[in-house]
């Protein structure tokens, strides 16, 4: 009996512990440099707008956006859209680096950027593209 009783005790404290390290991030932490980058992403987003309607630019697996379908764009535009998608991903790529550090784990970045991959697909307007198994799908 003593022997039962101390082996549920080793398991249980072994499930305490391992929940305690597989906690979930929060999301919504919050710090200055996080404020920084959702700012530039969301004065840059009216500027994106157009081109996830259009189907010019879409959603990433990864997290990112990626430059979809350059013919939709009129010649003049296609530099500035580099640009824009370059600067985008280069502030999304912060924001999970920011949101790890945030946590107090910054090797959980990888895993935030699979969250929020998932969370700007389902938040994606119908009409715009996403990639889904290697190809490109319209929501």
């Amino acid at each position: 009996m003593q022997k039962f009783i101390f082996s549920f005790f080793v398991v249980a404290i072994t499930l305490l512990n391992s929940s305690w390290v597989n906690a979930a991030a929060d999301l919504d932490v919050n710090t200055p440099a996080i404020s920084a980058l959702k700012s530039s992403m969301q004065a840059r987003h009216a500027q994106l707008a157009p081109h996830y309607a259009s189907g010019a630019i879409g959603l990433t697996k990864d997290g990112l956006i990626a430059v979809r379908d350059a013919t939709a764009l009129p010649l003049k535009d296609r530099q500035g859209i580099n640009a824009l998608v370059a600067a985008e991903n280069s502030d999304r790529s912060l924001l999970y680096k920011e949101i790890a550090a945030g946590n107090g784990h910054p090797e959980w970045q990888g895993e935030v950027r699979n969250t929020f991959a998932g969370r700007w697909i389902d938040k994606a307007q119908s009409g715009w593209y996403f990639q889904q198994d290697g190809g490109w799908v319209k929501k």
